[in-house]
């Protein structure tokens, strides 16, 4: 623990107490006989627990849902729960500093913070960013919408960490990610809570690294504790598929990490900064990987002033898992039976399977002797999660995992995935040299590249885009199944492929048995002719969701030039000097930015969505707004309209990769001329579908913005 954390002052009304959780995944595999309840369970004596330590309210960092669309019966539970346990006569002991109306939903009176409703009686309130797993999607008059949208407008649930990003790569060079706090306050103690949800880790990278992630902090900052809330990639998948530990803002005191599943609870220092990083982890194991076996917890964070702690909560309902692994090569030395001997490994597999469900029954019984020890009821059985890895390297032939795992039916809850075999990886010359003539040359294997290069080329998407066009479908257009599989893998979609087939073979149906006098020979041009067709208006249909995104998400683009907060390397000149504070600037800085951006493309008339934007409110006269807290400070908040009408940016050309192969063949020269069109982006390749996401706040006013100095010309 750090220095910091060993003693707090014990004065509860001057004490935050919140309950950190991340990686709920509530609904994971809900179709299972025996793990379907798993997730909401568990989810379940979390809220029981915040009720328990009497806490302010929860803190949850992303992946509440484990799908993008929610099962009803996860929605259903899900709503019941929060019901149950957060609504209720409990006193709310902290007290909102800043605008409750920030972040509300559009066309709505309510305000954003469910327990500043009158007309609702929460007792705990909750506050969540969105993951990887159920991030806003679609584009339309509301925006991209999630499950935590509807949690949110309901009461239930207070949603942050949804911001805007471009939907046209261009545009990605010209802004950046703007992070506006919850400002809470409970006696002497304040807090700022900052959140960012799932941004693609390619995309962050590149916000981070380019100095644009922009943090508002009121101008009296270091009387303030400041919490970030972040959901990415924290172990490195690749040179830009992660988000390093040191590339936050100095002025952060704890980074409270989401999407990384083992449990790292204790609060971690990070080499030359002066904040802390807590990982909780998840609550459910989704996968039977060595992380998922470090026993679950969440936490219990005590913030007082400028000092924290964390109290670490085992979770006693989350399913035992035991995993080892194997060398079948070292085995066989020790044990003296022959690798050939089919009988004689099955017969160690089943042993070695046997004590490690012991072991987990030990482990189960031991829990609930400590349940039964702290007064709470003892847990019914629980058959346990059992992964047994084996090497299986200079063994000819092996038994079949399946049919090995069910002579355990019944003993444990994951039979038909229990066994798993591997070899060592061997790379050899000969193999290398087996490759099919039908195998594609994708953009990575250009001999000309670097390694370096290579591995910043290496987007799933884009390789599947290469890989279908290499292929000559007949029938199944590139653009639809590269992204059918994008759903598939990231968004865990398993009827996303299935559903796109069945779709686009409906529609050919109907394009071919339009001639019914068809002869024999001409099929093959008319399906050629349906394929083009139906390519043409799956591009058209994307780029019109797109231009909705883009019109939704200009109304809510900042138009001031900010100095950077989150930056990698701090640069000691410049007369600005504000730290992570974000003034905004003179109007004499904000034209040449705004006049950029109109000449960057032409301006596209909307009909459909002009009338959306004439909802705007009317135009307000600069004015601030004063709110006083219990110790006569004051927060000035200063507010500005934008002046300009909303103006929808017709994307002329995309100039991603993928769009450069859906127009051109694939040769390596379209590839070089992209480089040249976009040279800032050149390691980048952002893809619309899933990167676009309009503020729920886009088509309203605009949002407050928190100075950190009562005068406007104090910065210059």
């Amino acid at each position: 623990m750090p220095p910091l954390t060993q003693g707090l002052a014990p004065s509860p009304e001057d004490t935050f107490r919140i309950l950190l959780a991340t990686d709920n995944h509530i609904g994971y595999n809900e179709r299972d006989p025996i793990r379907g309840q798993d997730s909401i369970n568990t989810f379940e004596e979390i809220l029981q627990l915040a009720r328990k330590h009497n806490v302010d309210f929860i803190l949850l960092a992303g992946d509440l849902f484990h799908e993008n669309k929610p099962s009803r019966e996860s929605l259903y539970r899900t709503i019941a729960l929060l019901r149950e346990y957060t609504m209720g006569d409990k006193p709310v002991a902290v007290e909102l500093q800043s605008d409750p109306d920030e972040g509300k939903a559009y066309g709505f009176s309510f305000p954003a913070i469910n327990y500043e409703d009158p007309n609702l009686n929460v007792g705990i309130p909750v506050f969540s960013i969105h993951g990887n797993h159920d991030d806003p999607q679609g584009a339309g008059a509301e925006g991209a919408l999630c499950a935590l949208d509807v949690l949110s407008v309901s009461g239930l649930l207070n949603y942050m960490g949804k911001i805007d990003l471009p939907v046209v790569d261009v545009e990605a060079t010209n802004s950046g990610i703007a992070v506006r706090p919850i400002l809470l306050s409970k006696g002497k103690s304040h807090l700022g809570m900052y959140g960012i949800g799932n941004v693609k880790d390619a995309r962050m990278h590149f916000e981070l690294r380019s100095n644009r992630v922009r943090m508002f902090m009121p101008r009296d900052k270091e009387n303030w504790f400041n919490l970030l809330l972040v959901h990415q990639n924290r172990v490195k998948h690749g040179p830009q598929e992660f988000v390093p530990e040191g590339m936050f803002d100095d002025s952060v005191d704890l980074v409270v990490w989401g999407h990384e599943h083992d449990c790292r609870i204790i609060p971690e220092p990070v080499a030359g900064k002066s904040y802390y990083i807590t990982q909780p982890g998840s609550s459910v194991a989704t996968s039977l990987a060595d992380g998922e076996a470090i026993p679950k917890h969440v936490a219990l964070l005590t913030i007082h002033d400028k000092e924290f702690q964390i109290e670490p909560l085992p979770l006693r309902t989350v399913r035992p898992f035991v995993i080892e692994e194997v060398v079948l090569s070292e085995v066989a030395e020790e044990e003296g039976f022959d690798l050939s001997d089919q009988i004689e490994i099955s017969k160690f597999l089943k042993a070695k399977v046997n004590a490690l469900i012991e072991k987990a029954e030990d482990e189960w019984q031991e829990r609930n002797a400590e349940i039964v020890k702290e007064g709470g009821e003892e847990l019914k059985p629980m058959l346990p999660l059992v992964r047994l890895k084996v090497e299986t390297t200079g063994v000819s032939e092996m038994s079949n995992p399946i049919r090995f795992g069910q002579e355990f039916q019944g003993r444990i809850a994951n039979p038909r995935d229990m066994l798993v075999f591997h070899r060592t990886k061997r790379s050899t010359r000969s193999a290398a040299s087996k490759i099919s003539a039908d195998e594609p040359e994708l953009s990575i294997d250009d001999p000309d590249l670097s390694v370096s290069e290579k591995l910043a080329k290496v987007r799933v998407a884009t390789l599947v885009k290469e890989y279908l066009s290499a292929q000559e479908l007949q029938l199944l257009g590139e653009n639809g199944m590269s992204d059918a599989i994008q759903m598939f893998v990231e968004k865990d979609d398993i009827h996303a492929i299935q559903s796109h087939v069945n779709k686009l073979l409906k529609t050919m149906m109907t394009e071919v048995q339009a001639n019914e006098n068809m002869e024999e020979d001409e099929l093959e041009d008319r399906l050629a002719k349906a394929k083009e067709k139906q390519e043409k208006n799956y591009v058209a249909g994307k780029t019109n969701s797109k231009a909705k995104g883009k019109g939704k998400s200009k109304a809510n683009d900042s138009d001031a030039q900010s100095e950077d907060s989150m930056m990698m390397e701090v640069d000691g000149g410049g007369a600005g000097g504000g730290g992570s504070d974000f003034e905004e600037p003179s109007s004499d800085n904000e034209p040449p930015k705004k006049t950029a951006a109109k000449k960057s493309a032409p301006v596209k008339k909307a009909p459909a969505r002009k009338a959306p934007a004439k909802k705007a409110p009317a135009k307000k006269p600069r004015g601030k707004k004063i709110v006083e807290s219990d110790e006569d400070e004051i927060i000035e908040i200063d507010e500005e309209e934008e002046e300009e009408e909303e103006e929808i940016i017709k994307p002329t050309k995309r100039t991603n990769r993928a769009a450069v192969l859906s127009q051109t063949q694939p040769k390596k020269a379209p590839a070089k001329k992209k480089a040249s069109t976009a040279p800032k982006q050149s390691q980048l390749s952002f893809q619309p579908a899933t990167t676009s996401r309009s503020s729920r706040a886009a088509a309203s006013k605009a949002r407050a913005r928190i100075v950190d100095d009562d005068d406007d010309d104090d910065s210059g």
